[in-house]
Order: structure tokens, then sequence, then C-alpha cells
């Protein structure tokens, strides 16, 4: 089930972009913002995410638990898949605005259409200007994605602390059915003597 919605889900995103690029349709010669191709790249790669990351290969890592609380198991699935497409968004969000990303991009776009049309070479050294320009942003985004990294790391222990957790919490659960599998097989066992001790015959 899990399997057909998300083949559902893949064909409808499918539909989308199709119905996007048509009414979209960009004239031949025509430059794609900067800002449009970043967002497209961005949601490519949540797709091919969930994706590779399909309810089969969640629950073949949990397979003791998925067989206990099959359900649980797809509410879990839903809720992870649903926060990390968020938190990527975010982070991704937060470092366009922290950046400045946005209006780097318009600029770069806007120079880039400048270059076109201009006929005559302008002035100054074109890699010392592109130089002085480019590298303070991106010493600020090395400053940023180093920020986002740690938080990053800090939330995948946080993540993997959790997981562990589940898992002793599975190993117990495991454990307490054998427990009371074994002491309903001991009173079973008991009873059938006590029957038989009770049709022996004085």
């Amino acid at each position: 089930m899990a399997e057909a919605s998300s083949a559902n889900l893949g064909s409808g995103c499918e539909e989308k972009r199709h119905e996007g690029s048509s009414s979209e349709s960009v004239p031949p010669g025509t430059t794609i913002s900067r800002v449009k191709l970043l967002d497209t790249m961005v949601d490519t790669f949540l797709q091919k995410l969930v994706a590779a990351g399909s309810y089969q290969r969640f629950t073949d890592c949990y397979k003791c638990f998925y067989q206990l609380q099959p359900a649980m198991t797809q509410q879990i699935y839903d809720k992870f898949i649903a926060q990390l497409q968020t938190s990527i968004r975010e982070e991704i969000s937060d470092i366009k605005e922290e950046g400045n990303l946005e209006a780097v991009l318009n600029a770069l776009d806007k120079i880039v259409e400048e270059g076109k049309v201009r006929k005559e070479p302008a002035c100054g050294i074109p890699e010392k200007d592109l130089h002085s320009v480019m590298a303070p942003y991106f010493l600020q985004q090395r400053d940023t994605l180093r920020r986002h990294v740690q938080k990053q790391e800090a939330e995948n222990q946080q993540l993997a602390d959790a997981v562990l957790a589940g898992r002793r919490q599975v190993e117990e659960l495991q454990l307490q059915v054998q427990a009371q599998q074994q002491a309903w097989q001991a009173l079973h066992r008991e009873q059938r003597e006590l029957v038989a001790v009770l049709r022996e015959p004085e």
C-alpha cells in the first residue's frame, strides 16, 4: 500500500511538473533565473531523497517493530519523511536569508544579461572585479555552512540516540512478549497435568 501511494505521489509530481513546464514555457534563448534553478534543484533532490528512503527499506531496517506494530510503523515513516523535507527546506531557506542569496543570484542574472547586450568591454580586469565581488560572499557562505554542519551533526546525534532508544524499547517489548508466551505455555502445561491427575482413577 505504501509503495502504491509513493508511486501515485511520484506520478502526481510528474504531472505537476509537466503542467508547470507547459504553462511556463520559456521561449528559446531566454535565460531561466538562477533562483528558479535553485528551487528546482531542491525539489528534485527532495524527490530523489524520498524515492531512496522508500517505506520498504524503512520496514526492512525495523522488521521486528513492523511485525508488531505495522500501522504505527507507517505513521512513524510518514512523520519522519515530512519532518525531513521540512527541515531541509528550512535549512535552505535560512541559507538564502543569511547570505542574501536571492539578491545575489538576481544581481548575477542582471550582470549576465547586461553583458549580452553590451558591445564594448567593461572597464577593469574581469577576474579581479569578479573576485572582489564574490570573495566576501563565499567567505560568508563558508561560515554559514560550517554553522549549519555543526547544527546538523548535533541533530544527527540526537536522532541516532533516539533510534538507539527505540531499538532498546523494541527489544524490551520482544522480551516481554516472550516472557508472557513462556508463562502462558507453563500455565497451559500445568493445567493439562492437573486435568490428567484428576482423571486418574482412585
